[in-house]
């Protein structure tokens, strides 16, 4: 079974785009915002929220429209993480793998059958999809999975063993985008497959909920596959060699995505910085009329707008396909970067208060510390963007 080619997936209109992105935001800081502090305390979105979630199409906004989704590129992506950002981050995760790394290996890869299978469920949100790369000694580096699949001569199935460490949503996912070793790395092959999983299969096994230090809402687990069997049609596109692949290209795109997101908070954490400056008093005196507040607020507000434009062009670079590897990269560091340093401002500015649970900067704060984290540290990040540059010079010095 092979992929086959798909016609040009339609496009948004600017248009509509925009009434998507105006239901987004309403939504968000009507809806959502006010009830922070309740998803904070039961560690959980409520109900409610999560069918308002759906109901809007955002468990599908990046799957194409023929499947079921919205059909929004990269470029609409981004506008609606920068309000996805805006409150509770668990609100963005319940719906984020459908989207993102997990649900766009199946859009790029899948094969028809796979697509017509899974993405409709994933898109109106009935199916959470989960994506199962790091491991207790891979995390950032795909390339050391020590996840296994072995195919059976006699049935075709795949059998999978292995452990994942920090899985989004394992704890309620449907299915598993779970990659493992099929064959030795080579130089010019990372050996990596990615495979189906539903998370009914016997032999899979999730862990009890992570307890974090921030993003209450948002649950990851520890997963174990052990004798996992699963047909030979559940191999994403029908070959061992499109896990590397599917792994990275799917890494690079959510790279912006977490970057926009960073962007979001960032701005959160700027206006309730003003709002507190303008109103909270020292003295009698409003603390914003302090210049010492008034720098820290300049710096804040100098950071989010260059997040904001960073974003967009990054976005629209790998849109166009002429960057999809260093620009995402230069994205994530600086916004997920820039993201802690207002998040800490923004805690200062407020004093004690700002140390108090309850207050949107102190869970703000704890928050944006893990998108440094995931789907590629800043250290990876700043290898990626340096070798790649320095690769990119050797090639010209080559002709």
């Amino acid at each position: 079974m092979s992929t086959t080619t798909q016609p040009a997936p339609t496009q948004v209109a600017d248009e509509d785009f925009a009434e998507i992105l105006a239901a987004t935001r309403e939504f968000i800081r009507t809806k959502v915002v006010p009830r922070e502090n309740e998803i904070m305390a039961a560690d959980a979105i409520p109900d409610d929220l999560r069918a308002a979630t759906a109901e809007l199409g955002l468990f599908g906004y990046a799957i194409p429209q023929e499947w079921g989704g919205l059909g929004l590129n990269l470029r609409q992506d981004v506008e609606l993480a920068m309000e996805f950002g805006y409150t509770s981050l668990a609100l963005r995760s319940m719906f984020g793998t459908n989207n993102g790394i997990a649900g766009q290996v199946l859009v790029n890869y899948g094969t028809d059958e796979q697509k017509a299978t899974w993405l409709e469920g994933i898109a109106s949100g009935e199916v959470v999809a989960s994506f199962a790369l790091t491991e207790p000694g891979a995390g950032s580096n795909p390339a050391g999975l020590r996840t296994r699949a072995v195919q059976d001569p006699d049935t075709g199935e795949w059998v999978i063993n292995g452990a994942k460490r920090f899985i989004t949503n394992a704890p309620v996912a449907d299915l598993f985008i779970a990659f493992a070793r099929t064959r030795e790395a080579t130089e010019k092959d990372n050996g990596i497959a990615v495979f189906l999983v539903p998370a009914g299969t016997p032999g899979v096994e999730v862990g009890p909920k992570d307890k974090k230090m921030g993003q209450e809402g948002a649950w990851t687990a520890d997963v174990t596959f052990t004798d996992v069997r699963v047909p030979a049609t559940a191999l994403v596109g029908g070959s061992e060699e499109v896990g590397y692949q599917a792994a990275m290209g799917s890494l690079a795109r959510g790279r912006v995505h977490i970057a926009a997101l960073a962007v979001g908070s960032a701005r959160r954490a700027l206006d309730e910085s003003v709002a507190y400056a303008a109103s909270a008093t020292q003295g009698g005196t409003p603390i914003g009329d302090f210049q010492l507040v008034q720098a820290h607020l300049a710096d804040m507000q100098t950071g989010v707008l260059a997040g904001e434009a960073l974003v967009r062009e990054c976005a629209r670079k790998y849109h166009s396909g002429e960057d999809r590897r260093i620009a995402p990269s230069v994205a994530k560091l600086y916004c997920t970067e820039m993201a802690g340093q207002v998040a800490d401002k923004a805690v200062q500015i407020h004093g004690g208060t700002g140390y108090m649970r309850e207050v949107p900067v102190e869970r703000i704060y704890r928050e944006v510390r893990l998108l440094r984290l995931y789907e590629g540290t800043s250290e990876i990040q700043r290898l990626i963007i340096g070798g790649g540059l320095v690769r990119a010079e050797k090639r010209r010095l080559q002709g």
